[in-house]
């Protein structure tokens, strides 16, 4: 019971810090469904090209919420599959909290921070290249398909203009009270839209909490420690796992020696946090997340074992 009752209350202010992360970018998703014509979605398209910049640098940011932002994003097509692995691989999580209040390094800080944000740039930058070559980069935004599959009604009237029909033919064409119409449809669609995905990484989180809590932190660092030729794999398996217990516990092993920086990294580098439940919820079709979410172990193994290949150390 007191694994159960420790496990909800984590799980619970986990999910809370999420919210108005998620609130606001169903917000302005909304906002781009109702105003944007070909025009917006040309210059958002324009905007992309430099969207693993940006999501590399908004990455490092302790929190998760930038990565939930960027998996809701990216299921509408709003940004490109480029952009969210740069803000997957550059999210720190709550790896940096640890390194603070551990006390340790600076200049370790920073370079852990920098080969994230530069990994994340360099995986980012090469997979929309790719995708272009391949003709593959072009997709319509899918902020409709979002609304339809959730049931939100986007595009449904108020609760009045569901009373009375007439009333919503007259908003439609009466510019006075189009704006307000709009915005209450906008608000109500994006709220929907918040809890339902909230409630969903309520009850994962939780049962992952649950699970940490009675496998125990312990039997975690058996697992990665145990045999140090397979602690990059290990390590970054760990990472895939979305909660901040994973990145505490790996941040954690490393500093007290039990892991190299090449299976740190590694781990930390997949470690998308909730960003990868948000995904799983709003992205279809399914194959795709999956291959998302191999191609993240796979650049984790890659990097960490390269840094353990040639002893790099931070």
């Amino acid at each position: 019971m007191e694994i159960i009752l420790h496990a909800c209350e984590h799980a619970f202010i986990d999910t809370l810090k999420l919210i108005p992360f998620l609130f606001v970018t169903y917000l302005a998703m909304e906002a781009l469904e109702h105003h944007a014509g070909k025009a917006s979605e040309a210059a958002v398209r324009k905007a992309g090209h430099a969207g693993p910049a940006i999501g590399a640098v908004l990455g490092i940011v302790p929190q998760c919420g930038f990565s939930a932002a960027a998996s809701t994003l990216y299921a509408a097509r709003v940004i490109t599959l480029g952009t969210l692995f740069a803000v997957f691989l550059s999210t720190s999580d709550e790896m940096l909290p640890i390194f603070i209040a551990e006390q340790a390094p600076l200049d370790l800080i920073v370079k852990v921070l920098a080969v994230k944000a530069a990994v994340g740039m360099v995986a980012g930058f090469a997979i929309d290249a790719v995708l272009r070559a391949l003709r593959r980069d072009k997709e319509h935004l899918r902020i409709h398909e979002l609304c339809e599959r959730d049931n939100c009604h986007c595009n449904g009237e108020c609760a009045a203009c569901e009373e009375d029909p007439e009333l919503a033919y007259d908003y439609e064409h009466d510019e006075e009270h189009e704006h307000d119409h709009a915005g209450v449809s906008i608000a109500k669609s994006a709220l929907k839209h918040t809890v339902q995905v909230t409630l969903f990484i309520f009850l994962i989180t939780l049962a992952l909490e649950v699970l940490m809590g009675v496998v125990g932190e312990e039997t975690i660092a058996a697992f990665m420690a145990g045999n140090p030729g397979v602690s990059v794999v290990a390590a970054s398996l760990v990472g895939l796992i979305p909660n901040c217990a994973a990145s505490v516990a790996i941040a954690e092993l490393y500093l007290d020696g039990t892991l190299g920086a090449g299976a740190m990294m590694g781990g930390l580098l997949v470690g998308a946090g909730v960003g990868l439940l948000v995904l799983l919820r709003t992205n279809r079709p399914m194959r795709d997340n999956f291959a998302i979410i191999a191609g993240l172990l796979a650049v984790g193994i890659a990097v960490g074992g390269v840094m353990t290949a040639f002893g790099v150390t931070l």
